[in-house]
């Protein structure tokens, strides 16, 4: 439980979104998220046929997460537990869950579970880098005890970010866990641009094959 209020100055010298860049950004992430949906097909009916078979319940999990500007969507993943919660209590995985179901646990330690949203960067919703969504009852469980939590949402979350490739990756248990995050995020957020997202990309891939703190 985050109970301790922590206090960290933000400080942007530019403006977050110009329509310039962002009309850069949305082609970018379109032409990258189609081809990569197009060339995982094979792999995506694979892994769906596998969760079928594996365990009860629907292929994809979705759940309402906080957008841009604090919009809610529906973001997809490819169901890896026995359950899809979507409200009241919701409990992050953590090492060893045993709600995680044995399908699910490889694809969550690959991040392939993830694939899925892509079709939310198709439907403008993410994109392919930016501070990763948390589901809405964690966004305002996290903003009570972070300072500078809800500047994430300036920007369109995304698959992956500047804090997955320092190894943050998994369940967040503490408030200097949290903060941590943070940081990372609105540290991005000042300094976005496309070369920094395909170099973010290519270390994403790094972090996948070390696994590093997924589970």
């Amino acid at each position: 439980m985050l109970t301790s209020r922590l206090t960290v100055p933000y400080q942007f010298n530019r403006p977050l979104r110009s329509r310039g860049e962002e009309l850069r950004r949305r082609t970018f992430d379109l032409l990258i998220a189609v081809v990569a949906l197009v060339l995982a097909l094979p792999l995506l009916i694979v892994i769906a046929v596998a969760i079928r078979i594996d365990s009860r319940g629907p292929i994809l999990f979705r759940q309402a997460r906080g957008g841009i500007n604090g919009r809610p969507f529906r973001m997809y993943k490819f169901r890896t537990m026995t359950v899809t919660e979507d409200d009241g209590a919701i409990i992050q995985a953590t090492r060893g869950d045993p709600r995680i179901t044995q399908v699910g646990r490889r694809l969550r330690q690959t991040s392939l579970d993830e694939l899925p949203q892509l079709l939310n960067v198709i439907r403008g919703e993410m994109s392919l880098v930016g501070p990763r969504p948390h589901a809405l009852q964690h966004d305002i469980e996290f903003g009570k005890v972070v300072d500078g939590y809800a500047l994430r949402s300036q920007v369109k979350p995304g698959i992956t970010g500047w804090a997955q490739i320092h190894g943050l990756r998994g369940g967040i248990s503490t408030v200097e866990a949290i903060q941590r995050r943070v940081d990372l995020d609105n540290e991005y957020i000042t300094q976005r641009n496309l070369r920094l997202d395909m170099l973010i990309l290519v270390l994403t891939l790094r972090e996948v094959i070390r696994q590093t703190n997924a589970y």
